[in-house]
């Protein structure tokens, strides 16, 4: 586990790392070239690279945490990728239940088969649940998560944001993260498709996280991500829902 930099977390686990694409917003996925350069340095968790693999010996990790703090759970991987045996997710979860003094988020772009998962298990109080909607095509998404029973938090995260998503169905949502792409090949993120959502948000009463610009800025201009910034309209939007 390691401190992080990602905006709307505290901390990162990775009891899994490696995954495969599953949707246009993966094409230029951080996690697969944060991995290279892992691997390259010889850290041994990285040793197959971006292959799917599960580590046991970091299952215990969050025992050693003692202050409450946010968990992204996965950030490189995806905890329900088919490659993990639904028995290594037991053990992810029942560290998460020995550790109620933290909030847990998982996101997952595999939103089936994160439903199938719970259909037969009970989600703990400590874990939000979210999936990732980046393009219309994802929305679909929206539907496995929100029949999910018992998760205390339901969360979408729009990014990196690649097209506007039109209307949402925000029923049963709690929290909506937007971003828009990092890095030389990011693709634009037009400022009109997050005001779409934000305006929704606060239609439907959801908390709405405006995470950052990315590599394009609000007025088309390829610039550092750090230059154009997290304001949308004048405004930082980090709220977290209760």
């Amino acid at each position: 586990m390691s401190q992080s930099r990602i905006e709307w977390t505290d901390s990162t686990w990775n009891p899994v790392t490696g995954c495969t694409k599953a949707s246009s917003g993966c094409l230029h996925c951080y996690a697969e070239a944060m991995t290279r350069r892992l691997k390259a340095m010889g850290v041994a968790k990285y040793a197959n690279g971006f292959e799917v693999t599960v580590h046991e010996e970091s299952l215990s990790e969050p025992l050693k945490w003692r202050k409450p703090r946010n968990i992204f759970v996965c950030s490189m991987s995806d905890l329900f990728h088919k490659d993990v045996p639904f028995e290594f997710v037991d053990d992810v979860i029942n560290t998460i239940v020995k550790t109620p003094q933290h909030r847990y988020q998982i996101l997952t772009k595999r939103a089936e088969r994160m439903a199938e998962y719970f259909s037969t298990r009970q989600v703990p109080e400590n874990v939000w649940l979210g999936v990732t909607v980046d393009v219309v095509q994802s929305k679909s998404r929206i539907d496995y998560l929100r029949k999910i029973e018992g998760a205390g938090i339901k969360f979408l995260s729009c990014e990196p944001l690649l097209e506007d998503l039109g209307e949402l169905n925000l029923k049963g949502i709690d929290w909506v993260i937007v971003g828009g792409e990092s890095g030389n090949q990011a693709r634009p993120m037009k400022r009109e498709w997050a005001v779409s959502i934000k305006q929704q948000c606060d239609s439907a009463g959801n908390t709405f996280f405006f995470k950052q610009w990315g590599t394009w800025g609000a007025d088309g201009i390829k610039r550092s991500k750090g230059k154009n910034g997290k304001q949308l309209d004048g405004e930082v939007f980090h709220s977290f829902p209760d």
